[in-house]
């Protein structure tokens, strides 16, 4: 008896003490932690703003960010099963405890002790989710946990437990974007809250736990289980009775990708202002009613994309077929489900068996039968709906190959049909220059259960496609101002959203060379007409081996004029102009057309594009010579104002070009604005005679391709670095400047030149972009004069010689004269061979 007296005892103090303990624990970490700790009296305030919009020059929507897919609502708007349901999925006890939870914090303890300091699930209160939501930081720390228990017991005094459960509701992130109840039930289900069925409801309660792993357009398998449970703890609980739950758990899926409508595909751009945004006003960016007004021209912006896009597919078609992109695709949501792996499902299965048995019932439930295909394809929808297109590529299953035709299902549940025309292109790729025959059969290139894309041209013929395996970019500037119109930094935003016009740094090859001849023109060391020996050349590279560059051609024409030597993109005739300017005094005035001199190689390869650039800084280098020498500056952001007001913000006031304004004027006023006039880098002369150069690349040299777009006014070069690797054209008339790339980001061959892979695309745009605008040509200086050169010497011929060419030059360096010849016929009757100048015979 004094035995178990003195257990008894023993357990009690011991009882006694740990909760003393534990008391004493909970006052310190509250006198620690308490001074820190933020005032959570301003969620009694608390207001969620607008989203960060951005738009076209002309007001065109290209881009929402931030809470754009938020709705605000009000706890009594709130339908009482919604309630339910994220009662029965997040905090059983939320109405009855003080913001904690003591079985939750006690699991919590567990994980602690388990993992190390590292909280895992932690066992958080609705309470305690908000206080983290709004007021601390994400990262899972053992510190982080008390200051959330201890801001959750201050919330619970200050508010009430509806104001807590709106706050709750409004800020919870719920997958695709969209945050708070109400946006997502916009975003999955296109409906109010009010109108959500009791299945849906539980749907969106199950998203808060993991809005990816649960989320019904990405794994509706995991998201029915996820859901069917949500729905038997509402039974359990008492909030729906069993003719409810039993309807509820057998309804299908039946949510769908409801997009928000931008009017301007410019997704590229949009992002570019997004990060400005937050460089500029930080966390606020996407709350503060902010509204940013790019340059983007609404009207040259599509041309910009579809060009792109659509020579980018044509370059995949000539390297031949990759195959599907899945294979093997369950076509019934059921068998899906049999396939779908069970990690991080584990709480819910264990609840009771029949979470699994009633999640396949819904699966069977949601059986899609479509005219002309045999059996449930409910699983094809659903991926399907959650596939995103790139571009105008559309995702597509096969559903029969046989013969020469491919039966394939498209998003919305349509069956079409490809004939061979649209097939017979699909010849295997093996590598960059070669592909495998002609395929015979449709079941050679993809086959039942293969998901492929396909494209409908405007003709209505459906052909197959693929994402390319190229990649491109796309930059339209206005010359007189640097405004950039028009951007596409990729194929697609979707496929891949690393934007290559001002991220990827690629060699330039041969759209360098002009700047190498401008140089030559601009000290008058060198004229158009001067001979440069296009001979081969042998240089100390600083390695332990000599650099022998080579033409493209692989052959030598001697000594050559600088003309054709640049209209036909002579390497070794570019190499000598730098060899004679010299490198330092090249790189030093490549700098007025915005290249950074630190980023240029300090080598003859200079000559060639070696050096790495972005498309943007090539695009701005080009604008400098289409305006006549003006150092102009790439912008993109307009204004920005701030809320329905247009409370003004910001406006950009950028240096422009300005070729009829008086030497020494500083400022002209355009459109009622006044703007700073931008410095001049290039002789007036210099530019117009290279420019004038250039047109000889599109009537005579690598950019004959442009021809088919009839206009005198546009000029530009191709560019193909070594093992083609990247391929370039840049042109421009006065008016506007663009820049192609093409390239493979993995920096493989992509087994073209500048003028197969990049021209079309730059003439496809262009084409698009000066349709029914007049010509536009700078002026001529009055410092460029005209005069008859020898076509093999490039001196200045005598009036009154014959067999010579017209060349421009600035007046003050025309070239020295050729010496006056006499014709062979003349030499011999007058029997005074050898000198063969007049003076011998007179």
């Amino acid at each position: 008896m004094t035995f178990l007296r003195t257990l008894i005892l023993s357990l009690f103090f011991l009882v006694v003490s740990l909760v003393g303990a534990a008391a004493l624990a909970v006052v310190g970490a509250a006198i620690y932690f308490s001074p820190g700790l933020p005032d959570v009296r301003q969620l009694q305030n608390f207001e969620l703003h607008s989203p960060l919009r951005i738009f076209t020059n002309d007001g065109k929507l290209i881009g929402e960010f931030g809470e754009e897919r938020r709705v605000v609502v009000d706890f009594d708007e709130i339908p009482q099963n919604m309630v339910n349901a994220l009662i029965a999925a997040e905090d059983t006890n939320y109405f009855d405890h003080a913001g904690v939870d003591p079985r939750g914090l006690a699991r919590a303890a567990v994980e602690l002790a388990q993992s190390g300091g590292a909280i895992q699930s932690g066992g958080s209160t609705i309470t305690m989710q908000v206080a983290r939501n709004y007021m601390l930081t994400l990262d899972q720390t053992f510190t982080r946990k008390i200051r959330e228990i201890l801001l959750a017991l201050q919330m619970e005094k200050v508010l009430s437990k509806e104001e807590i459960f709106e706050l709750y509701v409004n800020k919870i992130f719920l997958g695709n974007r969209a945050y708070g109840i109400a946006a997502a039930a916009d975003t999955y289900y296109d409906k109010p809250l009010s109108e959500l069925t009791l299945a849906e409801t539980a749907m969106i309660a199950g998203l808060p736990k993991a809005p990816s792993a649960f989320n019904p357009l990405a794994n509706s398998e995991r998201s029915l289980i996820r859901r069917n449970w949500i729905l038997f703890r509402m039974r359990e609980l008492g909030y729906i009775d069993d003719s409810l739950y039993q309807t509820a758990v057998q309804e299908p899926v039946t949510a769908r990708r409801h997009y928000t409508q931008t009017e301007v595909d410019a997704s590229y751009v949009a992002e570019m202002a997004r990060q400005y945004a937050v460089e500029r006003f930080g966390d606020t960016a996407y709350t503060g009613g902010y509204r940013i007004y790019t340059t983007l021209d609404s009207k040259l912006q599509p041309f910009a994309r579809d060009a792109l896009a659509s020579g980018l597919r044509e370059y995949d078609m000539r390297h031949g077929w990759r195959g599907a992109e899945q294979h093997d695709i369950a076509p019934s949501l059921v068998e899906a489900q049999e396939r779908t792996a069970t990690q991080g499902l584990e709480e819910e299965l264990s609840e009771s068996p029949e979470i699994r048995q009633t999640a396949r019932q819904a699966a069977e439930r949601s059986q899609t039968e479509i005219a002309g295909i045999e059996g449930d394809v409910s699983n094809w929808i659903q991926v399907l709906d959650r596939t995103p297109n790139y571009g105008l590529l559309q995702p597509a299953i096969v559903v029969q190959s046989s013969g020469r035709e491919m039966q394939v299902l498209t998003r919305g549940g349509e069956l079409k049909t490809i004939g061979w025309d649209g097939l017979s292109w699909a010849r295997a790729y093996q590598s960059p220059r070669s592909r495998g025959g002609e395929p015979s059969s449709a079941d050679q290139i993809a086959v039942r259960g293969d998901l492929v894309r396909i494209i409908e041209p405007s003709d209505g013929a459906v052909r197959l496609s693929q994402r390319p395996d190229a990649e491109g970019s796309l930059v339209a500037q206005d010359p007189r101002t640097g405004a950039i119109l028009a951007l596409q930094g990729g194929f697609d935003f979707n496929a891949s959203k690393f934007n290559r016009a001002i991220q990827a740094q690629r060699q330039a090859g041969s759209i360098f060379k002009p700047f190498i001849y401008l140089a030559a023109l601009q000290d008058g060391e060198m004229n158009a007409a001067s001979v440069v020996n296009d001979a081969p050349v042998v240089l100390d590279d600083g390695s332990n081996s000599m650099w022998r560059p080579v033409n493209s051609s692989r052959d030598f024409q001697g000594p050559m004029r600088l003309r054709p030597a640049l209209a036909r993109s002579r390497n070794l005739v570019t190499i000598r102009v730098l060899q004679t300017m010299g490198l330092d005094h090249t790189i030093n005035y490549l700098e007025g057309f915005g290249f950074a001199p630190g980023r240029l190689p300090h080598g003859l390869s200079l000559a060639l594009g070696s050096a790495s650039l972005t498309p943007m800084e090539m695009t701005n280098a080009y604008s400098v010579i289409a305006n006549g020498g003006f150092q102009v500056a790439p912008w993109f952001i307009e204004r920005v104002t701030r809320n329905d007001d247009g409370e003004l913000i910001d406006e950009a006031t950028p240096k422009v070009a300005c070729p009829s304004c008086e030497e020494g004027q500083e400022f002209v006023e355009i459109d009622g604005r006044e703007y700073p006039i931008a410095e001049r880098v290039a002789d007036a002369a210099a530019v117009y005679i290279l420019r004038d150069m250039l047109r000889d690349v599109i009537t005579s040299g690598t950019g004959r391709g442009a021809l088919s777009l009839n206009r005198e006014d546009i000029v530009g070069k191709t560019g193909t670095t070594n093992s083609q690797r990247d391929a370039w054209f840049a042109g421009f008339n006065a008016n506007l400047v663009t820049t192609v790339w093409v390239g493979k980001d993995s920096n493989e061959t992509i087994a073209e030149y500048g003028a197969n892979a990049a021209l079309p695309i730059w003439t496809a745009f262009m084409g698009k972009a000066l349709e029914g605008t007049p010509s536009a040509i700078l002026e001529r200086p009055s410092t460029v004069v005209t005069a008859q050169v020898d076509p093999d010497t490039g001196r200045r011929l005598q009036d009154g010689q014959g067999g010579g060419i017209t060349e421009l030059f600035h007046r003050d360096h025309l070239p020295d004269y050729q010496p006056r010849g006499i014709s062979r016929e003349l030499e011999e009757a007058s029997g005074s061979q050898g000198s063969g100048t007049a003076e011998s015979i007179f």
